[in-house]
């Protein structure tokens, strides 16, 4: 990702502080502190705090309970593959969990298992490329490149609360 048109800014979570950037074509990436992966100082442009508002506000709202789904451009940087992952997890539905084999089925055959988990974890979309709704074949809480407490919170977060008495993780 060039610089050109490149802005940053940073949104306070209940996970830590999440630096959002954003081109003149969407967001591009939302990290948390010691993601993973995470974007290169060279990367972000330049700070503009109100290039980031209407994330900030979303986010927000997804935060306190009152958003399920996001309404921004995105605009994330990645091979084909990538982005084909990407969208099969923007259908996922808020609240609800698959697995890394279900996406390999529905993106081309079982033997994509690897190559999803590794674009997942790619993922620089965090919270609104849903990549924490992933889990192993089990059930288990397995990779996030935010940490797998902030990937409890975010699925506990979402979780309807009749569900919360039976909750697994």
């Amino acid at each position: 990702m060039g610089t050109g048109g490149a802005r940053y800014g940073v949104v306070a979570s209940p996970l830590g502080d999440l630096l959002v950037a954003r081109g003149d074509d969407g967001v591009r990436g939302v990290w948390f502190p010691g993601h993973r992966g995470g974007p290169s100082a060279d990367a972000l442009g330049v700070r503009d705090e109100a290039a980031v508002a209407d994330v900030r506000e979303q986010l927000g709202e997804y935060f306190a309970g009152e958003r399920c789904a996001f309404e921004l451009p995105l605009a994330p940087v990645g091979d084909a593959f990538a982005q084909r992952v990407r969208a099969a997890l923007l259908r996922v539905p808020h609240g609800a969990t698959t697995t890394y084999g279900a996406l390999a089925r529905e993106l081309g055959g079982p033997g994509y298992a690897q190559a999803v988990g590794a674009a997942n974890g790619r993922n620089p979309l965090s919270v609104l490329v849903p990549c924490h709704r992933v889990v192993g074949a089990d059930g288990a809480l397995v990779g996030y490149a935010g940490g797998l407490a902030r990937k409890r919170f975010l699925l506990a977060l979402e979780e309807a609360p009749a569900e919360e008495a039976g909750r697994l993780f």
